[in-house]
């Protein structure tokens, strides 16, 4: 073994512990391979598209990394350098030649020492720098391009030496024991079928290795991609390495304060706080089993962010999603306060009210009701008045006398007919009426109760108990503030309001209905 045979081992061997498995491939049956080079992008980078007058940028932290396919020729390093193949999806063919001529020129100022590791460190941090690409990467519109007649190349062979042009326009692909990644690195993927630039010392070499080498040519019925197509390409790559990194790195989850890989956490797109899959998890599972899925936010204090829907069912499993998913569009349709429900035991589906009247028509069972009173529909009649002459008809048919006009004797009546005897009972029911003591009577104790118990929200209008504690409310709907005394809404700074006005905080009066 000569010299140089001796530095090839040795380089080839010193790449192959310091590049992963990913990063670098070597052909066994003779001196070549292939190696990804990632190139390292500044803070706040981001790649652009402008198609007409719209401009589409977005920041990445990743991009799809370049392909140097290499070949060490038999007096490499002593004379010659290598011959490579330098391939990138989002660079173009005159960069791609910038790049490869001063690879050339790093081996010619190496003074016959190897380069490949050199190539690899200028290709992953300086790259970008040497194309004076610095914060914003732009791509090309999908405009028709000229071909340069006169295109910048590293280096200028003979024209008979070079290979077809077929075999020049893409680059060569591996065996399959190479592991790849098929999305952004292939060719087929390339912006430009000539963003490949090589470097050829001379045909022999060149037949032989692409006798070596499988290849991966794009069908030619096959439309290439456009430029958009390639930006949605790196981002779909950007997104795909960010979670291979959030993966591999240790959080602090922020409801258990205990450290573990973020493949075990979950981290919540609209704040970005992390917390552990377990807590999370049963942090979902106990909102939504109690029916407060306006509860399934983040768990840090005064935070507002929520999981997405996908990371709730991944959570909480496809079961507890869907009660999920239907309490959460239940409760969207009570803030909307033009859907009523169709008061149809069997029904009960969403309706849209008519802005014109009061009457409703449910679109799924085809019931008219009244908005207001939730009954058949009356037309212009007032509720309460056909309710009042509903009764006097009966009573005037059944010679039965009224019921109590107080909410006092309603209740009074209610409790001497619900503790009664059967022979009492069957008094009541023939001095009132049995229908009467069962429906409306009980109606009228609902209502009243509810008026008397309840108040409404300020924001929403929905309708709220208060059974003890202080007169600092959160609506269980919206999630906002106020004063169970005044209805006032309440920011942050809800104490001042007590401290400056005329209510107390802790002022509580028990409900009866005496």
């Amino acid at each position: 073994m000569n010299a140089d045979e001796a530095d090839q081992e040795d380089e080839l061997l010193a790449l192959q512990s310091i590049l992963g498995s990913d990063e670098f491939f070597r052909k066994e049956s003779k001196n070549a391979g292939e190696i990804r080079v990632s190139v390292e992008l500044p803070a706040d980078f981001s790649v652009a598209l402008k198609e007409g007058e719209t401009l589409r940028q977005y920041e990445i932290s990743f991009l799809p990394p370049l392909q140097l396919t290499f070949d060490l020729p038999e007096d490499y390093p002593s004379l010659s350098p290598p011959s490579f193949t330098l391939t990138c999806s989002w660079l173009t063919q005159t960069q791609l030649s910038l790049l490869g001529a001063h690879l050339t020129d790093l081996f010619r100022a190496s003074g016959g020492a190897v380069v490949l590791f050199i190539w690899v460190m200028f290709l992953k941090e300086d790259a970008l720098r040497f194309l004076d690409i610095l914060s914003l990467l732009e791509l090309p519109s999908d405009e028709p391009r000229t071909p340069d007649p006169n295109p910048a190349s590293p280096s200028e062979p003979n024209k008979d030496q070079l290979p077809p042009e077929s075999e020049t326009k893409d680059s060569l692909s591996r065996d399959d024991s190479f592991p790849r990644e098929p999305d952004l690195s292939d060719p087929s993927l390339e912006a430009d079928p000539m963003e490949t630039v090589s470097e050829v010392p001379n045909a022999s070499e060149s037949d032989a290795r692409m006798s070596d080498w499988t290849r991966d040519t794009p069908d030619p019925g096959e439309p290439r991609p456009t430029h958009l197509g390639l930006l949605t390409q790196l981002l779909v790559y950007d997104a795909t390495q960010q979670q291979r990194r959030f993966a591999s790195t240790v959080f602090d989850c922020g409801v258990c304060y205990t450290s573990r890989l973020g493949s075990d956490c979950v981290q919540l797109p609209g704040c970005g706080h992390v917390f552990c899959r377990a807590c999370l998890t049963q942090f979902c599972k106990l909102q939504i089993t109690e029916g407060n899925v306006r509860g399934v936010t983040c768990p840090q204090s005064a935070c507002t962010a929520g999981p997405t829907p996908a990371q709730v069912k991944s959570l909480v499993g496809e079961e507890l999603f869907s009660r999920y998913d239907r309490l959460l569009l239940q409760n969207t349709l009570d803030a909307m306060p033009d859907v009523v429900y169709c008061p149809r035991l069997s029904c009960g589906a969403a309706v849209i009210q008519e802005t014109s009247g009061a009457a409703a028509v449910c679109s799924v069972c085809g019931f008219a009701f009244c908005v207001a009173c939730r009954k058949t529909y009356h037309g212009r009649e007032d509720c309460q008045g056909k309710k009042n002459r509903r009764t006097k008809e009966e009573q005037k048919q059944g010679e039965r006398v009224d019921l109590p006009q107080t909410a006092e004797g309603i209740k009074a009546l209610w409790d001497d007919y619900s503790s009664g005897s059967k022979q009492r009972k069957r008094l009541l029911e023939a001095r009132y009426g049995r229908e009467i003591l069962r429906n409306s009577l009980e109606d009228c104790l609902s209502e009243n109760w509810m008026e008397t118990n309840s108040k409404y929200c300020p924001h929403c209008f929905c309708r709220i108990e208060k059974n003890q504690g202080c007169n600092i409310m959160t609506c269980s709907r919206c999630g906002q503030m106020f004063c169970w005394a005044c209805l006032a809404k309440l920011s942050n700074h809800r104490s001042a309001h007590f401290q400056d006005g005329s209510c107390s905080l802790w002022e509580y009066d028990p409900y009866s209905y005496s």
